[in-house]
């Protein structure tokens, strides 16, 4: 008969460590100490749901901070002409952002009633400050000069989104490992201002009708461009859900960072990283 006071327990094992002193640890690799007391909630008295609100977006900030990392290097290795490496960091910033757009669910449980009980305390911060965000639409073609304004009181993040203001796109550095593949990308794309937002070109059209069209003699590039379509429908599913979750939580109130809020959140969904890539769709098979 087992003996009923440790039958559901797990016998520890004689080869784990348990002397830990002067030793690296879990706590101190992940910096848990300084990552688990950055809550700090400011609405008074406290409010329950506020430690909610602020791990949400703790969260996302991480994940983006992730997101960014792969596009950069996914932009390096298409620069190096290595698209098959490329395109592993683009798997896996599809992934995350699938992590991103699910998030939202737990945002979601925080009712009307909750949140305009501590949603006055948050002053002006606002999601729409967020540099990370506001980079990684960058890195996507997405480019706003008038947004450096907002980090203007903020050099470090400044600097940052100025460096990604310069640098090419990923659809940028594609298009141009395309070009050095010997298509035809139009020179006018090849030699276009980066600190632009990225436009539509009709030009590009045929080039990736002829990549689509004929995917066996570039399968590389054809599931290159099927992955980009990935990321992009992947933002725009977070940019729904965002949406969604913001008008079920605060209707068409004014947002705390000063902007229209839901009808603000509305407009992104216009907003495209590589049209053409869409536009293609109704020129394949015609």
């Amino acid at each position: 008969m087992p003996d009923n006071t440790t039958a559901n327990q797990r016998a520890l094992e004689e080869g784990i460590v348990t002397d830990l002193k002067d030793r690296m640890t879990y706590g101190s690799y992940l910096d848990l100490d300084r990552l688990l007391s950055a809550q700090h909630p400011v609405s008074v008295p406290e409010h329950h749901d506020e430690m909610l609100f602020i791990i949400q977006h703790q969260t996302t900030e991480l994940w983006l901070k992730l997101v960014l990392h792969e596009l950069g290097t996914a932009r390096d290795r298409l620069a190096e002409d290595d698209l098959r490496s490329a395109l592993k960091h683009m798997a896996r910033v599809k992934h995350i952002q699938e992590v991103l757009t699910q998030q939202w669910s737990v945002l979601a449980t925080l009712t009307p009633t909750e949140y305009a009980q501590f949603r006055g305390d948050l002053g002006n911060s606002s999601g729409f400050q967020s540099v990370q965000y506001r980079a990684v639409e960058f890195a996507l073609g997405n480019k706003n000069e008038r947004m450096l304004s907002v980090f203007r009181s903020h050099p470090e993040n400044l600097a940052m989104l100025t460096a990604e203001l310069e640098r090419p796109t990923l659809y940028d550095e594609f298009l141009r490992f395309a070009a050095r593949r010997g298509l035809p990308i139009p020179a006018e794309i090849l030699d276009r201002d980066v600190r632009q937002p990225y436009r539509m070109h009709d030009s590009l059209v045929p080039v990736l009708t002829e990549i689509y069209e004929n995917p066996h003699d570039h399968w590389d590039l054809y599931e290159a461009c099927e992955e980009l379509v990935d990321v992009e429908d992947n933002f725009q599913f977070w940019r729904f859900r965002h949406l969604r979750t913001v008008t079920r939580t605060i209707g068409r109130k004014i947002g705390t960072g000063g902007s229209s809020g839901v009808d603000f959140l509305q407009r992104a969904l216009d907003l495209t990283f590589f049209p053409e890539l869409y536009a293609v769709r109704t020129e394949i098979g015609q």
